[in-house]
């Protein structure tokens, strides 16, 4: 008995922030389930370099780097461009980058909220729409990493929550505006892998809040993207929370 091919085979997936952390994560699943992948990054080459190269002596040429800053908007066709030519096609994105810092009222500035607008919306949007025509000859799948505080504030984190319920706006919008040939979703992390700097007793008073008492890991949140990318065809325009409970215990 022939063993059948893994389900995303012959499938072609950018993955926007896939050198490291949950990115890489995603990277490793949807490969794992039989996707190419294209590994964007923005300054963690060294990352993006290993992380291809693990994923090529898995399975030969089926993973390359490219390198984009999601904030220089004219750039973003050609990352398109370049993701759909890379294997001669382009099924799922995956629109992982994203800035995460305080921005506390008073001392919120104008750089911080272009950047974190940017990469968490902004940059988003305007690769969406590059890459939309590729996604639509595919029959493809579009899905935004957002965030659970793009639903409930973070207090101290106002910036990056506006940035967050605009993607999740974003995911519903997209979802009506490609229709019905691509398919666009969104996973809502909870407390998964935290900056190395962030405040611990932010952290603890957060995981305490779950239902489940405990943190998430970047695994999590690529099992959700892989249960959107394998086994939801007839679902757009969802957010799945997959933090622990912690939208509903709050």
């Amino acid at each position: 008995m022939r063993d059948e091919a893994p389900i995303l085979s012959g499938q072609a997936v950018l993955v926007t922030g896939a050198a490291r952390r949950v990115g890489a994560a995603i990277a490793r699943a949807l490969h794992a389930s039989g996707a190419s992948v294209v590994l964007h990054y923005r300054s963690s080459l060294d990352e993006a370099t290993r992380l291809a190269a693990e994923l090529n002596a898995v399975r030969a040429q089926s993973a390359v780097t490219v390198r984009a800053d999601l904030n220089q908007i004219a750039c973003l066709p050609e990352l398109a461009r370049t993701a759909a030519t890379a294997f001669g096609r382009l099924d799922i994105l995956v629109n992982n980058a994203s800035s995460f810092y305080p921005t506390p009222l008073g001392a919120i500035d104008e750089h911080a909220f272009d950047d974190l607008i940017g990469s968490n919306l902004k940059g988003p949007l305007f690769l969406a729409q590059a890459a939309a025509p590729f996604l639509r000859q595919a029959q493809g799948l579009l899905l935004n990493i957002v965030d659970i505080h793009g639903l409930r504030p973070l207090r101290g984190y106002p910036v990056y929550s506006i940035a967050k319920a605009g993607l999740i706006m974003l995911t519903k919008s997209l979802a009506r505006e490609l229709a019905p040939e691509v398919r666009v979703n969104a996973v809502a992390p909870g407390p998964v892998m935290w900056p190395e700097d962030a405040d611990r007793e932010l952290q603890e008073k957060i995981i305490s809040r779950t239902l489940l008492k405990r943190p998430g890991s970047p695994t999590d949140v690529a099992k959700a993207v892989v249960f959107f990318a394998t086994a939801a065809p007839y679902v757009t325009g969802q957010i799945l929370a997959t933090d622990g409970g912690r939208s509903v215990g709050w």
